[in-house]
This record gives C-alpha cells, sequence and structure tokens, in this order.
C-alpha cells in the first residue's frame, strides 16, 4: 500500500464509518478498485477506523465528559447506567472477536460478491427502519444488547455497523436523537479493544504495512470522520435513511457484478 491508496482509503473509512453504507465494505471495495494487494488490509481497517473512534470522542466529548463525570461519583445514577448499558453492548462483539476472529479476518480479502451481499442486506434493514413507525423509547439494558448483537454481526464486510445499530434501535422504537448518539458511543470499547489487541501482540510492528500509509490513512480518516460525524447526527434526526438504502443497494449490485 503506498501513500495515495492510504489517502484515499483513510478518507473513505472517514466518510463513510458514520454513513449507514458500511466502512469495511467500502474498505474491501477500494482496495479492488486502487489494486492494493490484500495482505494486513484487516491491520489498516483497525487503524482507521480507530482513526474515526478519536473524531467520536472530539464529537462527542461533552457526553463523554459528563459520562465520566457521573460515573465517578460511583453512585447508580442516570451516566452510570448509561455506561454500563455501553458496556454490556459490547458483549456481543466481544464474543465474537475473542471466538470468531479468525474466521471473520477470511472474508477480508477481497470477496466482492459477499460484500455486495451484505451492502444489499444493510439497504433492505435501512429501508425497514426508514419506513418502521417511530417511537419515542428510551435504550433500555435489553435493547442494548440487542443492539450489541447488531453491532457483532456487522463486523462482515459490507454490512454497516452503524447502519444496522441504528436499523436495530429505530426498530425497536428508540427515540432518533438517541439511538444515533447510542450507536456512535457504543463502538469505542470494541475498537480500542482492537486496537490495544494488536498494539500488545506487535501488530503493527510485524506488519508488512509500512507505518508512513499508516499514518496518512489515520490522519485523513479522522478528519472527514469529524465531518461525517457531525452530518450523521442530524441526517438520523431528519429520517433520510432510505436514500443511503438506494445507494447501498446499487452499490451492492456493482460489487456483485463486478466480481
Amino acid at each position: 500500500m503506498n501513500e495515495f491508496q492510504a489517502l484515499i482509503l483513510g478518507l473513505v473509512q472517514g466518510l463513510t464509518e458514520f454513513l449507514p453504507v458500511s466502512s469495511s465494505g467500502h474498505l474491501e471495495l477500494g482496495h479492488a478498485i486502487l489494486g492494493v494487494e490484500n495482505d494486513n488490509n484487516l491491520l489498516f481497517a483497525v487503524v482507521v477506523h480507530f482513526a474515526t473512534v478519536l473524531s467520536t470522542i472530539v464529537v462527542f466529548r461533552k457526553d463523554i465528559a459528563a459520562l465520566l463525570a457521573g460515573v465517578f461519583k460511583f453512585t447508580w445514577n442516570d451516566q452510570s447506567k448509561y455506561v454500563a448499558k455501553l458496556l454490556f453492548s459490547a458483549v456481543p462483539v466481544l464474543i465474537v472477536g475473542l471466538f470468531f476472529k479468525d474466521q471473520v479476518e477470511q472474508l477480508f480479502d477481497g470477496w466482492l460478491v459477499f460484500v455486495g451481499c451484505m451492502l444489499i442486506l444493510t439497504a433492505l434493514l435501512l429501508a425497514f427502519a426508514n419506513f418502521s413507525k417511530p417511537g419515542e423509547g428510551q435504550i433500555s439494558f435489553k435493547h442494548a444488547f440487542i443492539i450489541g448483537i447488531a453491532q457483532a454481526i456487522a463486523v462482515l464486510p459490507g454490512l454497516s455497523r452503524s447502519g444496522a445499530t441504528i436499523a436495530t434501535g429505530l426498530i425497536l422504537k428508540n427515540n432518533k436523537s438517541g439511538i444515533a448518539r447510542f450507536s456512535f458511543l457504543m463502538v469505542l470499547i470494541p475498537i480500542i479493544g482492537a486496537f490495544s489487541l494488536d498494539i500488545l501482540k506487535g501488530g503493527l510492528s510485524e506488519s508488512e504495512v509500512n507505518l508512513m500509509p499508516l499514518l496518512i490513512g489515520f490522519i485523513s480518516a479522522f478528519i472527514s470522520g469529524l465531518l461525517a460525524c457531525s452530518w450523521m447526527i442530524k441526517i438520523v434526526r431528519n429520517g433520510k435513511l432510505i436514500y443511503f438504502a438506494i445507494y447501498c443497494f446499487v452499490i451492492g449490485l456493482i460489487a456483485i457484478f463486478a466480481a
């Protein structure tokens, strides 16, 4: 992977992480279009995902500060309950990471037919959520776990994490603004965990990917992620998911027929 390819793929990650169009699917498509070798694609994906996690922290810095302040009061207040729900939502993806990591890694090999099918599944989820009756419910522990299952399944390339979690939350009749906030905050735990695990295992130092492309990809993903995160919050509030459903369906068909 060269610096130009890393720049483009970082921009793709940052723009698509928060939009319900599957960042992992677009990264796989980007690898194919740019002719990037498949070695260590998952490592690059983890690095640029971590960059978008940092952009999430910047966008939601006030919310995160308020949650931490509530937690360190060491009482079972609203902030402590919310953080507990975030942790509870991470259990399914933790199970996938511990027991199915090798199987997931095998899917990050440029298999465009699979990516295309998952993009179409994303489109169907978004369309169903778009036309479902809106609700004003608050996220419960049960809903947090179900949304966490959606996040765990969305490790598959082509299945949008934000699309799956937001659509699941809307189908469960949760408040639009609330589910968007929860969806973006819940990703912090698994991505930071995966990135830390990669560092502890020496994944960055042993990788054949040069550090410069990783750095360029990281920076471009962080900057574009800042813009996309704020934009996506407004989109969910305005209920414009159907346009992304159409986009995912078209791109999914293109991926299948181009394979």
